[in-house]
């Protein structure tokens, strides 16, 4: 919206005046300079076109007075908006990486795709926003992984675009081997086949502790049971209930038989079921213990329903603020009215002047 305001406006009654004197000095100026005994010849004379432009200059003069006048009232042009504040969330994701994830029961685009890939995509668009997701614009995030160890591998940020980069390089441990075929690191990367739920709750709390926002959230995701670590859940959920972050926990797929990728005699890659066990009742402590929420996600579009949800139970605080802002238009009149005044007295003094 566009206004029109006036910050000095005692300045504009004496445009009445100035209108007064400036037509009592025009009459004026018409009388007789000089008194002779018959014009009648004179009106015989043809109008030229400077004398017709001569009668314009007193009203030259006024105008750039009546210019000056309005300048000095200091009119203002004004832009109103609707300017909305946001306040953020602080958000800890809780990313699991162990074997289990592996898993080939979600799909994309009607492409079997395993647990991980599912739920970065759709993490992904929680961040920036999806087909039902507005996204998280105003908060801050940060990102955990954990298999067998808890990693905090981005710090609670705005720039979302780095955390996804980040989020790119979350991948499932897998064996090192050598020359012969022999697993070169197989303790290591059967520790990281485990899940550390409680270490990797208690590192996210480490991390939203000194948040200064007031709504802090950690959003763990997991598909398996507490197998390692040395923090158990329960201890986990209590720091976090102590410094009042909620936790959403999320459980990927359910108790069963899930296909998993292997190797056969040839060396093709085949889905194998193999059974997976999903702790719910230790995600649901989680959760209930923080006064937060427990989801089940069998598959992609559960779990974005799931992150819709979430998204709408932990809105960004919003505040509305109308403002205006002015644009100073004095010089847009001033300078034509000095103008005017100068071109006005060039004129007299020289084309138009007049005897006596």
């Amino acid at each position: 919206m566009t206004g029109l305001r006036f910050h000095s406006p005692l300045w504009l009654p004496m445009l009445i005046p100035l209108l007064g004197i400036g037509w009592l000095a025009i009459r004026r100026a018409r009388l007789a300079a000089l008194t002779y005994s018959s014009v009648t010849l004179l009106h015989e004379l043809p109008v030229t076109i400077a004398l017709r432009l001569k009668r314009l200059l007193p009203w030259l003069r006024i105008a750039g007075m009546a210019l000056i006048v309005v300048a000095l009232s200091r009119p203002q042009q004004g832009r109103e908006e609707f300017r909305i504040r946001t306040e953020g969330i602080a958000i800890q994701m809780c990313l699991d990486r162990s074997g289990s994830m592996q898993a080939m029961d979600f799909t994309i685009d009607t492409e079997h795709v395993n647990r991980l890939e599912a739920v970065k995509r759709v993490f992904e668009q929680f961040v920036t926003g999806g087909t039902e997701l507005a996204g998280r614009t105003d908060d801050l995030i940060g990102l955990v992984s954990f298999g067998g160890f808890a990693e905090a591998i981005c710090p609670q940020t705005l720039d979302h675009g780095a955390l996804l980069e980040v989020l790119e390089t979350v991948a499932i441990s897998e064996p090192v081997r050598d020359q012969s075929g022999r697993i070169v690191n197989e303790q290591l990367w059967r520790e990281e086949n485990q899940t550390a739920i409680g270490d990797a709750v208690a590192l996210a709390v480490d991390r939203l502790r000194d948040a200064k926002q007031k709504s802090r959230v950690i959003i763990l995701l997991s598909d398996g049971e507490n197998t390692a670590g040395v923090v158990s859940p329960a201890e986990a959920a209590e720091a976090a209930r102590s410094f009042g972050i909620r936790i959403y926990a999320i459980g990927v797929g359910s108790t069963g038989m899930a296909p998993f990728p292997a190797q056969d005699l040839f060396g093709r890659t085949i889905l194998q079921a193999q059974p997976v066990r999903l702790d719910e009742q230790t995600l649901t402590m989680l959760a209930e213990s923080t006064d937060g929420k427990y989801f089940n996600a069998r598959d992609t579009a559960a779990l974005e329903q799931v992150y819709a949800e979430i998204d709408q139970l932990e809105r960004t605080e919003t505040e509305g603020t109308l403002y205006t802002e002015y644009r100073e238009l004095f010089g847009w009149l001033m300078l034509p009215g000095l103008f005017c005044i100068l071109f006005e007295v060039v004129l007299s003094s020289t084309r138009f002047r007049a005897l006596p």
